[in-house]
């Protein structure tokens, strides 16, 4: 045995025995770790009461627009019950259209149903692939038209012409061009994206100012150096713009091309209930569109957030 080993022996054989000046003897805890200290109940009442504090400070900014929210979203769902329960027909027509309990039921029924979710994993699985593949096309584009004039003549003069093409006009060019119907959807969605990203990030990068630009140079910074640095960073809030703009503009393309080919998506779930007559289910298919659409959106504000952080920095 080690002379530690004895020491440490020595001072486990005292403190057993009660002599005074001895720290506590050790105890073996299983798997060789230690026990770990418990919260105490104070520790646990002040982290509720900053938890308290927090919720508390996010309603009292934030409690008149969450307030008036709910009331403007509560009266638009008066005012449809009243339309429907009434039929009412002026320039308007209400007398086919589901009541919101009608759709609701609709709504819940679906909810147990498996075929709904595969109609919605499709149609994410879709906008993922186009518009993944249009943020990183559009990105590479528009930076590249931003600094290069050569490039943007090459390149912007296409932009200008398909852009003003609805994505309906596309599908029957795609299907032709493409081996699958999968593929041309994709295809479809991934063009609606394409468009505002593009010239959203050419927009941010010809908007960076030139006195950064030369400042940069000027203290011995290299042509890459300047674009990480200096370009990329004043183009940002565009390019956040671009990605939230196509993000809406992606699942406009992704229903006009599930509508016309498509044999699953929340698209053609939508298109085949107005073909089957069930009033119902065209309201959820709507309704759950525009809640994918809008979290979606959120989603790509979330992730370009921690890229904007030098813009509080900078206020």
């Amino acid at each position: 045995m080690s002379n530690v080993g004895q020491i440490a022996d020595t001072v486990d054989e005292k403190a057993a025995a009660g002599e005074p000046g001895t720290p506590a003897p050790r105890t073996e805890e299983p798997f060789g770790f230690a026990e770990a200290p418990g919260l105490a109940a104070g520790d646990v009442l002040r982290s509720i009461g900053t938890a308290v504090a927090h919720i508390g400070d996010f309603l009292r900014k934030n409690g008149l627009v969450i307030l008036l929210s709910i009331v403007s979203l509560t009266s638009g769902i008066l005012l449809w019950h009243l339309a429907t329960a009434y039929k009412v027909d002026f320039y308007i027509n209400f007398e086919n259209i589901p009541s919101p309990t009608k759709v609701f039921s609709a709504f819940w029924t679906h909810l147990g149903e498996d075929e709904f979710y595969i109609h919605i994993g499709v149609s994410m699985q879709r906008i993922l692939i186009g518009y993944v593949t249009a943020a990183i096309i559009g990105i590479v584009a528009g930076v590249l038209m931003g600094r290069s004039r050569i490039i943007r003549a090459l390149i912007y003069p296409y932009i200008e012409v398909l852009r003003p093409i609805p994505a309906v006009a596309w599908i029957p060019l795609a299907i032709l061009m493409w081996p699958t119907e999968e593929a041309s959807i994709i295809y479809i969605t991934m063009l609606g994206a394409l468009f505002p990203i593009v010239l959203n990030t050419l927009h941010g990068v010809e908007q960076t100012p030139e006195v950064l630009v030369r400042a940069a140079k000027s203290l011995g910074a290299s042509r890459m150096q300047i674009f990480w640095h200096v370009i990329l960073p004043a183009a940002l809030p565009s390019i956040a713009a671009g990605l939230a703009i196509g993000m809406g503009v992606s699942w406009f393309s992704l229903l006009a091309g599930e509508i016309i080919s498509g044999q699953y998506g929340i698209g053609y779930f939508t298109w085949n209930a107005y073909s089957l007559i069930n009033y119902p289910d065209i309201i959820v298919g709507m309704l759950v569109i525009g809640a994918l659409g809008t979290l979606s959106t959120y989603a790509v504000r979330i992730a370009m957030k921690p890229l904007l952080a030098w813009q509080k920095r900078a206020r």
